[in-house]
């Protein structure tokens, strides 16, 4: 059979393979990788890499690695979420490397994590004074958690005794040009009522906007067209 074709079918097998298990393990594959799924993730893939494209050998010992690797994570998934010890020692626990403002270097040393590296997630979380921070946590993806003392933390209309506005999540009415009707009548809304919205912004049809979403917490239509005008 032409290599050509015997690479094109074997890659088809490896992508539908690595799907199946890929839904089999669920979201936590394609989350914030800790170690261990980043290791995992690797393997599986190189495997799947070599059953495409490794005319030397035959196709089934690549399926069949796939298969017990793809078991194990998901074996090995089950054990973290049932037992706490199993959870601590594959995934890892979250460590303290900053209380009330001063930096743990034994934890850091322990977990080989660099003063460079803790600065640098700070200032990534716009920290640049330590002495603000009431507790820094590394999580076991390699995020860094921090609270902020309560001086520095900011003002929320509790802290004013002001009632909070409530929140909704924004439902799309308009994609690419064409109504989304299921939204429109989970909303109770009509094309009379959208018709009506699109022209307070100078706007004849639907067909000229790229997205247009709707916030029933605040009764406020978000529109973008597709000219851009800026």
């Amino acid at each position: 059979m032409n290599e050509a074709l015997v690479t094109l079918v074997r890659s088809l097998i490896a992508f539908f393979t690595l799907l199946i298990f890929a839904r089999l393990l669920g979201k936590q594959q394609i989350s914030q990788l800790t170690f261990f799924d980043y290791v995992l993730g690797i393997t599986i893939g190189s495997i799947a890499a070599s059953l495409s494209v490794d005319l030397s050998s035959r196709a089934w010992p690549h399926w069949v690695a796939l298969l017990i690797w793809s078991g194990t994570v998901l074996v090995l998934q089950l054990m973290s979420h049932r037992s706490v010890t199993a959870n601590k020692y594959l995934v890892g626990e979250p460590a303290l490397v900053i209380i009330n403002g001063q930096v743990m270097e034994e934890a850091m040393k322990r977990l080989r994590y660099t003063t460079a590296d803790l600065l640098e997630q700070l200032r990534s979380k716009n920290v640049f004074d330590l002495s603000q921070v009431a507790f820094a946590v590394l999580e076991t993806n390699g995020e860094l958690s921090v609270l902020f003392k309560p001086e520095y933390q900011p003002l929320t209309p509790k802290d004013l005794n002001m009632p909070g506005q409530a929140s909704a999540l924004n439902t799309q009415l308009i994609f690419n040009g064409h109504i989304m009707e299921e939204n429109l009548r989970q909303l109770n809304l009509d094309h009379t009522w959208l018709s009506r919205q699109l022209g307070l912004q100078g706007i004849d049809d639907a067909s000229q906007v790229y997205l247009a979403s709707y916030n029933p917490a605040t009764s406020s239509l978000y529109v973008d067209r597709f000219q851009d005008q800026i």
